[in-house]
């Protein structure tokens, strides 16, 4: 995956999480729901937005942006702050 795809899905992810807050806000869903669908939103987009550092990286040190891929959800959330 390319830098403009990672982009293009990072925008439709912000746009299914406006989406959702629509949603609650108009009644069709649950505010559980929400949260639950939020919570998988914002562990895709952390997955993305880590891809996208990885790729900054490797351009950094020479090497192949290409070589990065996407990790678990499970290390991603891992990282501390």
């Amino acid at each position: 995956m390319d830098d403009t795809s990672i982009h293009q899905s990072i925008s439709g992810l912000v746009d299914a999480e406006h989406e959702l807050r629509r949603r609650l806000q108009a009644g069709e869903i649950t505010s559980d729901d929400e949260r639950a669908q939020l919570r998988d939103l914002e562990v895709q987009l952390d997955q993305c937005w880590d891809l996208l550092r990885q790729r900054d990286a490797r351009r950094d040190a020479g090497t192949d942006p290409d070589a990065a891929a996407a990790r678990p959800a499970s290390e991603v959330e891992g990282y501390q702050q």
